[in-house]
């Protein structure tokens, strides 16, 4: 007896997996697949078309999602259409993707960074400090290994940044003793977690079946890991997943609240504000773009438009007349 033929939303997942996408990428395209599945009552997607995919993405528009989680709804349906079923469909080529609203980043002050900064405290102090000070996403700072960290040569590189890329970045010389203390909290920790028989670290890839013991060697464990064990459903193995990033999202939340920053200061702000800190410092744009992981220039241009004061830097005319102008 011939066994069934893999369901199809098993077919994306291993679709997926053979091109390495990241495990978010996965969740999120077998959520919109299933949805639009269940949208058009649990009907084949061969058995829909161009009627149907413009009603699902219409639908999103209906009830104001943004622009990107519409257009990555679009491309989790192409990656189906045309990667698990075959499909060269020249019609979804021509769907128009909803346009992202071009928005200025929220950049701090300094005295805003240091106002923030001092009222986080702990590991989500080091990270918010990392983000600000090496100009990291914040799944980058969460999910750094500890062979990542150069302290010799004073330098971060992250790994499978946005894109698929690595890079270099520095390593603040203010953090590397607060590293250095924090690392030595985390091997203890991993030691006893071995003594326990635990302390296995998930491995990005394949590289579990190329290095089958270096789930447990210090150099790939997490530099922020959790509190809390969790249990892998494929290997059956309790690990500890590194900080979840929402603990640091809701810490700096909370301190840009208390330090009474009334515009909508995130993680994200304290990257924005590290390349405009270093543009304003008269660092090169190009080395700003490196740093940053940028693929286009153009991305890093943005925040030459956040350094001009006023209107690109023009002074107004009332200005100009001096203090007291006019008035009675």
């Amino acid at each position: 007896m011939s066994a069934s033929p893999p369901k199809l939303l098993d077919r994306v997942r291993e679709a997926i997996r053979l091109r390495h996408y990241s495990r978010r990428t996965e969740q999120a395209y077998v959520a919109w697949i299933r949805r639009f599945i269940v949208f058009h009552g649990k009907r084949h997607p061969r058995e829909l078309g161009e009627p149907e995919v413009t009603a699902f993405l219409s639908g999103l528009a209906a009830r104001g999602v943004s622009a990107s989680t519409q257009n990555q709804a679009l491309s989790a349906l192409l990656f189906m259409y045309e990667v698990v079923c075959g499909e060269r469909l020249g019609w979804m080529q021509d769907i128009v993707r909803a346009q992202r609203p071009v928005r200025l980043p929220v950049v701090l002050s300094r005295d805003e960074v240091s106002s923030l900064l001092s009222r986080l405290h702990g590991p989500v102090w080091l990270m918010a400090s990392l983000m600000y000070g090496a100009g990291l996403r914040l799944l980058e700072c969460a999910e750094l290994r500890v062979k990542d960290l150069n302290f010799d040569r004073g330098e971060l590189t992250v790994r499978d940044g946005k894109g698929g890329k690595d890079r270099m970045t520095m390593l603040p010389t203010a953090l590397k003793q607060p590293l250095v203390d924090h690392l030595t909290r985390v091997k203890a920790q991993h030691d006893a977690d071995l003594a326990a028989g635990r302390g296995n670290v998930a491995l990005p890839g394949a590289l579990r079946a190329k290095y089958p013991n270096a789930r447990r060697e210090w150099a790939w464990q997490w530099v922020f890991p959790a509190t809390r064990f969790y249990m892998d459903d494929a290997t059956g193995e309790r690990r500890r997943h590194h900080l979840h990033e929402s603990v640091l999202q809701r810490a700096v939340k909370d301190a840009a609240r208390a330090a009474g920053i009334t515009r909508p200061a995130t993680c994200h702000s304290l990257r924005h504000s590290f390349a405009t800190h270093l543009l304003e410092s008269g660092y090169d744009i190009r080395t700003i773009q490196e740093l940053l992981g940028h693929r286009d220039v153009s991305t890093t241009m943005i925040y030459t438009h956040v350094l001009n004061q006023g209107g690109r830097g023009v002074r107004s005319p009332l200005d100009q007349l001096g203090p007291g102008a006019g008035r009675r």
